[in-house]
Order: structure tokens, then C-alpha cells, then sequence
């Protein structure tokens, strides 16, 4: 007797059958396991200054596998620690987008009428304005730390998704099961968490996943200038600010960074556009 089969079930065989999509989990899943264990396979301390290894090339024998900075601290574990900042960062910084936009968009397709335009008007009149610039002024009035840091990242990016949300939960609202509830006599916080929002799971799944990488690159942005994680800390964005300034005498310092970037962000993307394919087939 074959299994059951249901939504997820057949969404994750489809994503199975999906090369790059698979092809990018493990690529996601080493790297994780890397950031947070990978330093201890190295025996330099990401901090540690070593002065006669200064700006060292990628060398095997010495232990330094991506090379040394302009300082002598070793490439491996910084950029190890630099990934884990910044992958912390962005899936926090989605997960507050998530709960903003998903609660907003659930709300606004519900009550839909005027509450729906005055709650997408706001929408709107945040989209106006420019989010970087918003996420600087933040860092700058007050303390630049991490924490900081993704609760502004955060709190501009769920724009996005509470329209998405608030255009599914819109179609959700004319179904038979809704209707039903309805009838029957269920609240408004019982439709919206019992009838709309787990049936948005799959879209906001896909969306959660194509956001990490934007949320990873405007972080990296934002250290790249400088205001956002700060020394002695390392992340992807200001190791590759750190680079860009020795480009031309010591290109790894650039490139290791620089590459564990354009993997990290390559990688959600094709998972994100196999998850989208898995869990609607019919956009394929």
C-alpha cells in the first residue's frame, strides 16, 4: 500500500527531483555546519595577530588555507565567523519581516474595505521612502550592534511580504472553508490564525527563503560602509570592504570573502525558486 500523500509530502518530492535546488541545500547546510564548527579546525583564533604573517597568500603547509589580512590574522576563520554573523543576521532579520508582514497582510486581506486601504496606504507611504537609508540612521542615532542591527533590517523588509500575504489571504477569503467558518461563527483571530495563515504557508516559505539572501546583502552593504558590525567582529561585508582595499597587492584577502558571499546568495536563490516550483507546480 503506497503512503499517504498531502501537500508537503509531494512538494518535497518534487524538490528532491530538483538538482540545483538539492545541489544548493547541501552546499547551505556544509556551510552552516562550517561557520559554526569550522573554526575549530583551523588553530588560529580569528582575532590573533600574527606580524611575521602578514598579508600572507594562501599556503597549506603554514595552516593558512585562505591566506592572511594586512594584519596576519588568519582568512579561514575569519571568514568562517564572518559567514556566521552574517547568515544570523539575515535569517533574524527575516524572521522579524515574517511575523510583521504575515500578521499585516493576514489582517488587511481580512478585514479588507477600508481598514485594507488605510493599512496598504501606510504600505505604500513606507515604500516611498528609502529602507537603507532608514536602517542607516538607526545605526548611526544608536548603539551599532548586532541586535540593532537586524531588528532595523527587519522592521523595513516586511513591506514585501505583507502585500504578497495580504493579496493570498485576499483569495483565501472567498473559498468554501473560509465561508464555512465564517457561517459558523468563528472570530476574526481564529480565521486568521486557523484558516489563513496555515494555508499561506507554503508562499510564505518560498518568499522567507528568496529573502534571506536580500536580507544577507543589505547587511553586508551596510558593513561594507562601515555602520554596520564593527571590529574586532567580522563579517562578510566588512571582510570585503577590508579587501577591496588591498585588491590589488593582495587579492584573497577580497576573494575568499567575496566567494563565500556569491555562494551563500546563489544558493537561496536556486532553493527558493525549487521550493516555488515544489510547492506550485503549475508555475512551472
Amino acid at each position: 500500500m503506497s503512503p499517504p500523500r498531502g501537500l508537503w509530502r509531494d512538494a518535497w518530492r518534487r524538490l528532491l527531483a530538483n538538482r540545483a535546488a538539492v545541489a544548493s541545500l547541501v552546499v547551505l547546510a556544509v556551510l552552516c555546519v562550517l561557520a559554526i564548527a569550522g573554526p575549530a579546525l583551523s588553530r588560529y583564533p580569528p582575532d590573533e595577530l600574527d606580524w611575521a604573517m602578514m598579508g600572507v597568500p594562501p599556503d597549506w603547509a603554514s595552516g593558512h588555507w585562505f591566506g592572511t589580512d594586512r594584519l596576519g590574522r588568519d582568512l579561514f576563520v575569519r571568514t568562517l565567523h564572518g559567514a556566521r554573523i552574517s547568515l544570523a543576521i539575515a535569517l533574524l532579520a527575516t524572521a522579524v519581516s515574517l511575523v510583521i508582514g504575515v500578521a499585516w497582510g493576514a489582517v488587511a486581506g481580512y478585514a479588507a474595505g477600508r481598514t485594507d486601504a488605510l493599512m496598504m496606504r501606510l504600505v505604500d507611504v513606507l515604500y516611498a521612502l528609502p529602507g537603507v537609508f532608514f536602517v542607516i540612521i538607526l545605526t548611526v542615532v544608536f548603539d551599532r550592534s548586532p541586535m540593532l542591527l537586524f531588528l532595523a533590517i527587519g522592521a523595513v523588509g516586511w513591506l514585501t511580504m505583507a502585500r504578497v500575504v495580504r493579496g493570498q489571504a485576499m483569495g483565501l477569503m472567498r473559498r468554501e472553508f473560509v465561508e464555512a467558518a465564517i457561517a459558523s461563527g468563528a472570530g476574526p483571530s481564529r480565521i486568521i490564525l486557523r484558516h489563513l495563515v496555515p494555508n499561506l504557508a507554503g508562499t510564505v516559505v518560498v518568499y522567507a527563503t528568496l529573502m534571506i539572501p536580500q536580507m544577507i546583502l543589505v547587511e553586508s552593504f551596510l558593513s561594507f560602509l562601515g555602520i554596520g558590525i564593527q571590529e574586532p567582529l567580522a563579517s562578510l561585508g566588512n571582510l570585503i570592504a577590508d579587501g577591496a582595499a588591498e585588491m590589488e597587492a593582495a587579492p584573497w584577502i577580497l576573494l575568499a570573502p567575496a566567494g563565500c558571499l556569491v555562494v551563500i546568495v546563489f544558493c537561496f536563490n536556486f532553493l527558493g525558486d525549487g521550493l516555488r516550483d515544489a510547492l506550485d507546480p503549475r508555475e512551472r
